[in-house]
């Protein structure tokens, strides 16, 4: 049957290597322990000093760790010992022990949350106690109940936070400083300030706080862990789309069932239809595919013999036999995981707001608490007791919650805005980077059109034509066959049809007239009937031929959507698989001017990276699972609920409805976010600048500092709140 006239010659060879690659061997090892850009900038600087290593890159999402080296000059055992000793552990890469890996990860974190929150549950309950009933109780109970709160607090606290402690060990070997180093000392003072209040029968205690502070951060830990999960399996996915068996041709043209990881070039499979190809290959006889990995458009194209069939495309028309061209290894849906993989890890070095804001306040805060201490116990000879406690004074005062909830809050109120809105938010920094850009790359089918054919001179054909052909039409599930169906409504379909695969569909009247609806070729209308348009033919005998045309519809709110765009100060640019007829005609619907058609998934993120180069932050939005690796390539990425699997795994924020609209608003909302959250930044300095030299001063105690530090934190989540009452811009 006639079908979109897509083209595969234009389609690369994948998985070719470069002599220089060829010279360096390669292993791909599994890490664990991985939190943040600093644990991957550690790892990745520290085996490059490894003599033999060439490069390393390390995916935060899916922990793999790939290495280049010389042969000869380096162990894998050497590898591990070497990753070991910048404080993670190492093994070899195997997806099925880090799928096991990911469930034990995401246990434990549930486990530390249920003990977090009894813990903060009992000890809340006795602090309540003795500080509301404090007057009905002797000094003696008012001791026990403390010592009853330390014995929970402690060791719970000191549990749960192991995490947030080996990451902050981490970051400070590693010459830097994230937002676990305030937190680890925070609680660690927080304890080690109450049990000494404690010991001295002193006016308050922290153990609350203690263990509130790792049980609300140890959620927001499992929802990005949740995250990663799923970003995660979106490669195992692409490598799962490789059939694991082929039915491999010897020379007398017997087939026998072998793994397809043993297919070599030259091999010939048979392939049934419905089939996947796990290898790329050249086709021996007409049949018709499902392309849509490769070029992002839903109908079936016609393969001639000797037509190029690459990985992952599914047969669905006659069997046909392929002549292997590359191993599994270098095939195309490889390339694919390949891609997705350097994608990921080049979004994972970005380093979020927070951190570099730590990065600044975690050293000037530490060293300021040190000053006070040493000028109190060494310059004032006050004594190692006031010094002590005027530095912890200054520490709680200047505790980095009011830093640590100025990001987040911001982005709880803003993601929660959007989802109101139709939009699900699933990375933790996505609006941080949305808020970046400035470039707008969108993909066409089924992101700025519908996705699907549309039978478009409907009006022009006479009634009964249209439904003689809808009756062979409904007998066949061909994508353009069931868009004539449809437009000509519910209707009985044809009897003792015949589907030709490549051609078309006809049923033979008792009579012996025989009525035919395919492509201009094979219904006998000459070339006079083939245009770039997707066409069918219909003919009843040798009467006259009816042609129908069919386009993708362009959603409704495109070209607003690329108005709005333009507005803010946006490039906007498409890239799509199909013809380049096609999207000239949609790029002028949609009023885009740059545009490129026949673009492959490598050309895309080809296109991307060559943007980056150029100094470009961009936001990529597509849908088909030939836009995976360049969702994962941009600076940040979107896609519609329609979006398959793969693609929606990979983006960042996915729109839940049929409209575009949202995207001009989820900018908004990044912007507007990345200016409260710098607000909040500004509070919590100007809070510091007066607290600090209170504190230094000696005219702050632990007690006061504490509600202190509450009063900054309910400012910058008040301020946060703020987003809710923000307008969008038209």
């Amino acid at each position: 049957m006639a079908a979109l006239d897509h083209s595969t010659a234009f389609l690369p060879a994948y998985g070719a290597q470069s002599a220089s690659e060829k010279l360096n061997s390669h292993i791909d090892l599994m890490v664990s322990g991985v939190h943040c850009a600093n644990c991957i900038a550690k790892i990745e600087n520290g085996l490059r000093q490894v003599s033999g290593v060439s490069e390393a890159r390390l995916n935060f999402s899916t922990g793999k760790l790939s290495i280049d080296y010389t042969p000869g000059t380096v162990s894998t055992d050497k590898l591990i010992e070497s990753i070991a000793a910048l404080g993670y552990s190492a093994g070899l890469y195997d997806p099925d022990r880090l799928l096991n890996t990911l469930e034990d990860e995401g246990q434990a974190l549930l486990r530390s949350i249920a003990i977090a929150g009894a813990g903060v549950a009992v000890v809340t309950g006795l602090t309540d106690s003795f500080i509301f009933g404090a007057s009905d109780m002797g000094p003696a109970t008012l001791a026990v109940m403390r010592w009853l709160s330390a014995i929970v607090a402690v060791p719970v606290a000191l549990y749960v936070s192991a995490t947030f402690f080996r990451s902050a060990a981490r970051s400070l070997a590693s010459g830097g400083a994230n937002m676990d180093v305030p937190i680890s000392l925070a609680i660690l003072i927080s304890l080690a300030m109450s049990v000494y209040t404690t010991m001295i029968q002193g006016a308050a205690t922290y153990f609350d706080a203690a263990l509130m502070l790792p049980f609300l951060l140890l959620i927001g830990r499992y929802l990005d862990y949740r995250v990663r999960r799923r970003a995660r399996s979106a490669a195992l996915d692409l490598v799962a789309m490789q059939a694991v068996r082929a039915a491999k041709l010897d020379a007398s043209g017997h087939t026998s069932s072998v793994a397809a990881r043993a297919l070599l070039p030259g091999d010939r499979i048979f392939l049934t239809a419905g089939e996947r190809s796990p290898v790329d290959g050249v086709v021996e006889s007409a049949t018709e595919a499902d392309l849509s990995l490769v070029t992002g458009e839903t109908a079936s194209v016609s393969l001639m013999s000797g037509t190029v069939l690459h990985a992952g495309s599914t047969i669905v028309g006659r069997p046909t036999v392929l002549r292997v061209t590359a191993k599994v290894s270098d095939s195309l849906v490889a390339e694919l995981a390949r891609l997705i993989e350097a994608g990921q890890q080049q979004r994972s070095r970005y380093v979020r707001l927070a951190d570099r804001a730590a990065a600044l306040y975690v050293p000037l805060v530490h060293g300021l608490a040190l000053a006070v201490f040493m000028s109190w116990f060494f310059v004032l000879h006050a004594g190692w007791e006031v010094g002590l406690t005027n530095a912890v004074a200054l520490l709680i005062v200047t505790c980095p919650c009011a830093l640590g909830l100025a990001v987040p809050a911001v982005q709880v109120v803003a993601t929660g805005k959007l989802f109101q809105r139709g939009v699900l938010v699933k990375s933790g920094d996505a609006l941080e980077r949305l808020a970046e850009i400035d470039t707008v790359v969108f993909d066409k089918t089924g992101t700025l059109t519908e996705g699907k054919p549309v039978l478009q001179n409907a009006p022009e054909v006479d009634a009964a034509t249209l439904a003689a052909a809808a009756r062979l039409a409904r007998a066949s599930k061909h994508p353009l066959a069931r868009a004539l169906a449809m437009a000509a409504g519910e209707g009985p379909a044809a009897e003792r049809v015949r589907e030709i695969a490549g051609c078309g569909i006809e049923a033979e009247h008792a009579d012996g007239v025989v009525e035919r609806l395919g492509n201009a070729t094979w219904i006998g209308a000459g070339q006079n009937m083939q245009d770039t348009a997707s066409v069918l033919c219909y003919r009843q005998g040798d009467g006259h031929v009816t042609r129908f045309t069919f386009g993708d519809r362009m959603r409704a709110d495109a070209r607003a959507t690329i108005l709005a765009l333009r507005k803010r100060g946006l490039r906007i640019q498409m890239l799509s698989g199909d013809r380049a007829p096609v999207v000239q005609q949609a790029a002028a619907s949609a009023g885009i001017e740059d545009w490129a058609a026949e673009i492959t998934p490598t050309g895309k993120v080809e296109e991307l990276r060559k943007l980056r180069a150029s100094g470009r932050r961009v936001l990529m939005v597509g849908d088909g699972l030939n836009d995976a690796a360049a969702l994962a390539c941009a600076h940040v990425s979107m896609s519609p609920a329609s979006a398959i699997d793969a693609a929606e795994m990979q983006a960042d924020i996915v729109l839940r409805g049929a409209s575009l609209r949202p995207i001009a608003d989820c900018i908004d909302m990044a912007r507007q976010a990345r200016a409260r959250a710098l607000q909040n930044f500004s509070i919590a300095a100007l809070y510091n600048a007066v607290a600090i030299p209170l504190a230094a001063l000696g005219m702050v105690t632990p007690l006061i500092a504490s509600v202190a530090m509450a009063t900054s934190s309910l400012l910058v989540t008040l301020n946060a709140l703020r987003l809710s009452a923000d307008r969008q811009r038209p």
